[in-house]
């Protein structure tokens, strides 16, 4: 199982979180994502090396945005963003423009 690490967008993300039930299927989500890390879809283009796993709930389309680095040890699994499908590789190709040096 790959170890999880959280980049500041996401974590601002899940603490704002409120319905039990949403926050309930993105822990799922992250738990399968662990087991098996090329799960998710692999992007193209400026989003290269970034996977993206779908989660439906309540009629809406969230996504998860992920990366795979390799550690001494093991896999690490770093989780990008989190948010609804709207304008969500838009927001994305935005914040990984800010933090890249």
């Amino acid at each position: 199982m790959c170890d999880i690490v959280y980049m500041p967008a996401a974590e601002k993300y899940f603490r704002k979180i409120k319905d039990k039930t949403l926050k309930k299927k993105y822990k799922e989500a992250i738990y399968d994502i662990r087991q098996h890390p090329g799960i998710g879809e692999p992007k193209r283009g400026d989003l290269s090396g970034i996977y993206g796993y779908n989660i439906y709930y309540n009629k809406t389309n969230y996504e998860i945005a992920y990366s795979l680095i390799e550690d001494e040890n093991s896999e690490v699994v770093v989780i990008v963003m989190a948010g609804t499908r709207e304008n969500f590789y838009d927001a994305l190709k935005k914040y990984i423009k800010a933090v890249k040096p």
